[in-house]
């Protein structure tokens, strides 16, 4: 990428080191201004979102009677999901929790996630990926060099509620996802995961061990949960006047939850590839696409977030030990782990991708959503 000087959005924290960003006449970026022209889609608008949320809860009911469960719901023992399930439970909903044990749960996440369904009486299933195939193809993004090293969990995580959902015989998943704090998320930051032509591409490339139980969820395995077995996905979360801090509170002083740090820092993995992987290698700063969401919701302002970025994402003393272990946890030297992240950048467009069709594919499914 050429070296140019560095351009901040005069009204968010998101910077030109996207090279797809632009900036309009008053220095404020397309990405804050598509979030805030596209709130009144996916957030709370009063009563109107009120009655959404109690018609998709009654739907949920009436298809789950008779029962034990009438929803799923992924937990990874961070905010947005354990306050989801806190939220379903004052609902009247019957949920099954599901976490997907990829081999990198921090201890809190694991403990979050215990003390949180005992309080709320809520069943966990826990669904364990096999270690050597995962852990193999994570290994293949690091050594395809790009910034999706990610990619094979966000894949699995769907696919493995999905598979819950047909084991137990339920209709809906309940996701915590949600527009209010992940509203911007620059393709340059994280392509899409649901490209399962690209993580089978980097996979033969750089893999060793087949994928046999992986639990891929491309846009064919979507389109056949979906239409084949009549699953669906709801986010409750942006029908509700959703506060990520008010959240917290609540949990702490409700369920005994523990915080971890940084957003998706539950998982030892996503924070070494949001705190080390991603801005040492590639200039990319997770908690920019964070903090740009928040300063856009009105939960922080600019000068918050940018006095935030001005700490490294991790402790100094702490980096060398939080890098061996990933690279015990991978069976392989910190110096060829330091290699992989020395090795020259690349990105999805350097291997073979779906990237067009899915374009396409989705401007249909929006357009055919707005008839």
């Amino acid at each position: 990428m050429p070296d140019t000087p560095l351009r901040i959005c005069s009204r968010c924290v998101m910077d030109s080191h996207d090279i797809n960003i632009s900036f309009d006449a008053e220095g404020r970026c397309n990405l804050c201004t598509e979030y805030l022209e596209s709130t009144h889609l996916h957030t709370y608008k009063g009563a109107d979102s009120d009655a959404k949320l109690a018609a998709m809860i009654e739907q949920i009911k009436k298809a789950g009677k008779g029962k034990k469960y009438d929803c799923i719901i992924g937990v990874s023992g961070g905010v947005d999901s354990i306050y989801l399930t806190y939220m379903a439970v004052q609902w009247g909903l019957r949920p099954l929790a599901v976490h997907m044990d990829n081999g990198w749960n921090a201890r809190v996440a694991v403990e979050n996630i215990k003390r949180a369904l005992d309080k709320l009486g809520v069943d966990l299933d826990t669904e364990v990926l096999d270690w050597l195939e995962f852990r193999d193809l994570q290994l293949s993004f690091l050594k395809a060099s790009v910034p999706e090293a990610e990619n094979p969990t966000d894949m699995a995580i769907p696919g493995v509620l999905h598979k819950a959902a047909i084991k137990y015989k339920v209709k809906y998943i309940l996701s915590g996802g949600n527009f209010v704090t992940e509203g911007i998320l620059p393709k340059f930051f994280q392509y899409n995961p649901k490209d399962y032509r690209y993580l089978k591409a980097i996979q033969r490339r750089f893999g060793s061990v087949k994928l046999k139980t992986f639990p891929a969820f491309g846009l064919r395995h979507e389109s056949r949960y979906k239409f084949l077995f009549g699953k669906r996905i709801f986010y409750p979360l942006n029908h509700i006047a959703f506060n990520k801090e008010a959240a917290i509170g609540i949990l702490g002083r409700e369920l005994g939850w523990e915080a971890y740090g940084e957003k998706h820092h539950e998982s030892v993995y996503t924070k070494f590839v949001q705190s080390y992987w991603l801005p040492k290698k590639f200039n990319i700063d997770y908690r920019k696409a964070t903090f740009s969401t928040m300063i856009c919701a009105g939960e922080m302002s600019r000068n918050q977030a940018l006095e935030k970025l001005q700490t490294f994402p991790w402790k100094e003393e702490a980096i060398q030990q939080e890098l061996d272990y990933v690279a015990k946890k991978f069976n392989i030297s910190s110096e060829q782990l330091k290699q992989y992240i020395d090795n020259p950048p690349k990105y999805y467009w350097d291997y073979p991708n779906a990237d067009k069709i899915l374009e396409i594919c989705y401007r249909f499914y929006r357009w055919f959503r707005r008839k």
